[in-house]
Parts: structure tokens; C-alpha cells; sequence
């Protein structure tokens, strides 16, 4: 962890040491782990704060303040479920994150990193279609699937009122328009902190038509 980056992180999201540190840590972790399980790309290494953590942070704040329960569907390397979960601790304490994936490797450096930063976390290793309904405020899942299918999650495992945060890069209108033929539901775009041409989609309401 540079100073720069810890700097420019804590200037978007206004947190404590202790929450950078334990960001630092999580990027030892994932960094010791990585060439065994590939939890990241590799050129990406180098760039966790600025490709990961605040891609992942910026969810956070677009929540609603009295969630209390944190779907993450295809968890992997921890983005965005971990940050959040990071992010919780200190500001959000009776949140809990679930962090589902599928992947029992994946899943073993998950639960790994949520015993050593002593996080409030919940990790399923099955696949999203065998669990059952999950009933959480918040849903996320980030780079996992088609806007379309993501929307098929969220209608089984948000609570009703419940709302899905997805991350979409620079074709997300292409996915919105194709999603709207298959589903109703309310959305609001928001500019992303991490990529000039991607977004963060606020998806309430979903249903089938």
C-alpha cells in the first residue's frame, strides 16, 4: 500500500487508519494467494486500490443506511463483498456480508480473510442457483453475468423492497435495453469512481414481464 493510494482512498470515502489498514492487509493476502488460485489477473496486481478496492468501495455508499443483510454473488478474490465487509466494520457494524462462491478454493482465501480481519461475513461455497433464497437488503455481484441474468438472482434472493447494485462498464445502455424486454424494474445510473466509462446500476423492483 503506497501512501498515494491510501491518501486518494481515504479523501472518496472518508475512513479511519484502522479500516486502511485492514485494506492493506486484505492486499497482502490476496497477493500471497494469488499465483496459487488466481484470484485476480495478474497485470492487476499492482493497481488493487485503484481497480478493486474503490470500484468496490463505491457501492457502499449508494446502500441503504439500515441494511442489515449483504448478498455478494460470485464473491471470488473478495470484490466487492470484502471491502464492504472492510467498510461495515467500521461504519456498519450490524451488517452482515454473504459472500457466495462457488469455487472451493476461493471460497477457503474468503473465509480466510474474514477470520483474520474478523469481519462479519457468511461464506457459502455452492453455486447461486442451489442456495436458498437469501433475502438480503443489498444484492452485488461485479463482472459475473449478463444484466438480464443478474436480475434472475435478484428476484430470488433479494428481500422484497430489496436493492441490487451492479458495477457495468461501457456497453451497460446495450445490457439495460436488452434486460427491459425480459423485465420491469426501476434504475438508477451512477458514474463510477474507478472508470470513466463504467457505471453503477440501482436496480429495485425487478419483475418478469
Amino acid at each position: 500500500m503506497s501512501r498515494a493510494e491510501a491518501e486518494r482512498f481515504q479523501t472518496l470515502f472518508d475512513v479511519s487508519r484502522e479500516t486502511l489498514e485492514r485494506l492493506g492487509r486484505y492486499e497482502e493476502l490476496l497477493k500471497k494467494w494469488n499465483p496459487a488460485i488466481n484470484l485476480v489477473s495478474k497485470s492487476t496486481l499492482d493497481e488493487v486500490w485503484s481497480r478493486h478496492f474503490i470500484d468496490s468501495a463505491q457501492l457502499f455508499n449508494l446502500a441503504p443506511a439500515e441494511a442489515k443483510t449483504w448478498a455478494d454473488l460470485g464473491a471470488g478474490g473478495g470484490f466487492p463483498g470484502l471491502v464492504i465487509a472492510i467498510l461495515a466494520k467500521e461504519n456498519a457494524p450490524d451488517l452482515e456480508v454473504v459472500l457466495v462462491e462457488s469455487d472451493r478454493r476461493k471460497s477457503a482465501f474468503l473465509a480466510s480473510v474474514s477470520r483474520e480481519l474478523e469481519l462479519k461475513t457468511r461464506v457459502l461455497a455452492k453455486r447461486i442457483e442451489e442456495i436458498a433464497p437469501l433475502h438480503a437488503d443489498v444484492l452485488s455481484a461485479r463482472a459475473l453475468a449478463a444484466l438480464q441474468d443478474l436480475l434472475g438472482f435478484a428476484e430470488r434472493h433479494l428481500r422484497p423492497g430489496g436493492v441490487a447494485l451492479f458495477p457495468k462498464g461501457a456497453r451497460w445502455q446495450e445490457e439495460l435495453a436488452l434486460a427491459r424486454q425480459s423485465w420491469s424494474f426501476d434504475c438508477e445510473a451512477s458514474p463510477s469512481l474507478s472508470d470513466p466509462n463504467s457505471i453503477v446500476l440501482k436496480i429495485n423492483g425487478a419483475q418478469r414481464v
